[in-house]
């Protein structure tokens, strides 16, 4: 199988070798991927700039990587577009902290996914827990083939995004895998510094504790389980439409 691998933390993120390492073992590995960070950038594309792409030898790899100067979403879209128009599969990750809950939403790492999706394509999405100051994407990255190995044909079956998030444990303190729902928003909360009458600087503060949703990503994030989350972009809902058609 034919697979383009991206991310949001850049391309020089050891998750992202790390998963390539991985699924090369089973699979062509073709890496497009931002060459610097681009964290919580949704699914935003570039419109008004051009994109430089570089070729880059990442250690290990067999195939050449490139680096795109753009969002994840447009290292998808170029990686389709350009430079691997026959892959299979797009795989997104791996991410520095969960992309659990409603902050789906906010992720590049999600939306590079989504992107496929449009293409027609299905992405699986890799997180796992940023914790004093660092994550394990070794452990992390060796759950990957397993996991994809078990969903392979329903993943395939139709353009969607498999969400998978793990936990910062060793490999014998994972409790299993469980598929599960989304859980909740967690709200940021914001400090604000005032400069003078006209301006002021607004930092964000920390996330607002919440109940955790019982059975849900989150919680069972926190029980040590790693979450497996099938998602659907639907963008036209006929019923909604036949509601607005209605009325007169």
């Amino acid at each position: 199988m034919k697979i383009l691998l991206t991310n949001d933390d850049g391309i020089f993120s050891e998750g992202l070798r790390l998963l390539a390492l991985e699924l090369e073992k089973n699979h062509q590995v073709y890496v497009v991927a931002p060459d610097s960070e681009k964290s919580a950038t949704s699914h935003a594309i570039t419109i008004r700039n051009h994109l430089e792409i570089k070729k880059v030898q990442l250690e290990g790899l067999k195939n050449i990587s490139y680096s795109v100067s753009g969002t994840p979403a447009d290292c998808v879209r170029v990686g389709l577009a350009l430079l691997h128009k026959d892959v299979d599969l797009v795989f997104s990750g791996i991410n520095k902290g969960y992309n659990a809950g409603a902050d789906i939403k906010y992720s590049g790492t999600v939306s590079a996914c989504a992107e496929a999706n449009l293409h027609g394509l299905s992405g699986v999405a890799v997180s796992t827990q940023f914790k004093e100051g660092s994550s394990d994407f070794k452990t992390a990255a060796s759950f990957v083939p397993g996991i994809f190995s078990k969903y392979k044909d329903l993943v395939l079956g139709q353009p969607m995004v498999l969400n998978i998030n793990i936990p910062k444990l060793a490999e014998e303190e994972i409790k299993g895998i469980k598929v599960c729902e989304l859980g909740d928003l967690i709200h940021d909360r914001f400090r604000q510094e005032i400069i003078s009458e006209e301006i002021s600087h607004v930092f964000l503060k920390d996330r607002k504790p919440i109940d955790l949703k019982d059975g849900a990503d989150q919680k069972l994030l926190s029980q040590g389980y790693i979450t497996v989350t099938p998602i659907k972009y639907i963008y036209k809902d006929q019923d909604l439409m036949n509601k607005f058609l209605a009325v007169k």
